[in-house]
């Protein structure tokens, strides 16, 4: 029906809106993901998803905003502007010269309608999509926090940072915060219980 058809394309408009990027660059336990837009990147430890059959969950990790030609480094540009959206807007070259990517740690998959809180058998493929999850998806993803050694392990140097401001953005999307912070500090406990120190600094960042 017409009313159907409108619905569907709404449905598929918002779908549309969460959409960031492409991967081109993916392993067993990370990907790479570039941006559409300049600057406009998931934020560091959201969750995104990527693949429509078998969905990979993964968690930003790092940021980065670079050359599309690696030989060609930005040169100053904006002495003269009054601030840095007019040398944007006085250099509409740059959104073509530079582009935007982040990179963002597996930590879980579907499995039909379960969520499994392991490294999938296939990463996603290059070019597959990339999007944001909304604040009812996350709630669902992290009803188990298995998946904390795989972020904890796999973010590299920053990892404690991210999954700080990944549980963050989590409990944000709960309906009692502090409640879904205590229970991921305990969660977080049971991982780290031999590095008090680490574990203190992770819990101090967690209610930043």
């Amino acid at each position: 029906s017409k009313r159907r058809k409108l619905m569907q394309n709404a449905a598929d408009s918002a779908e549309a809106a969460t959409r960031l990027g492409e991967v081109v660059e993916t392993s067993s336990t990370r990907f790479t993901v570039h941006c559409y837009r300049l600057h406009e990147a998931a934020p560091l430890g959201a969750l995104v998803r990527s693949g429509s059959e078998n969905t990979v969950y993964a968690v930003v990790s790092n940021v980065t905003t670079l050359p599309l030609d690696p030989g060609r480094r930005p040169v100053p540009r904006g002495e003269d502007e009054a601030d840095e959206d007019a040398v944007y807007l006085s250099n509409p070259q740059l959104s073509r010269l530079l582009h935007t990517e982040f990179q963002a740690v597996i930590v879980g998959h579907k499995d039909g309608d379960s969520y499994r809180y392991y490294l999938p058998a296939q990463p996603p493929q290059i070019l597959a999509f990339v999007e944001a999850c909304q604040a009812n998806e996350i709630r669902e993803f992290v009803q188990r926090l298995d998946f904390l050694p795989l972020l904890l392990a796999g973010a590299g140097p920053a990892g404690d940072e991210v999954t700080a401001a990944f549980l963050r953005q989590a409990a944000s999307a709960q309906e009692d915060t502090e409640a879904f912070l205590v229970s991921a500090g305990r969660q977080a406990a049971r991982f780290l219980s031999r590095d008090l120190q680490r574990l203190d600094t992770l819990l101090g960042r967690m209610h930043q």
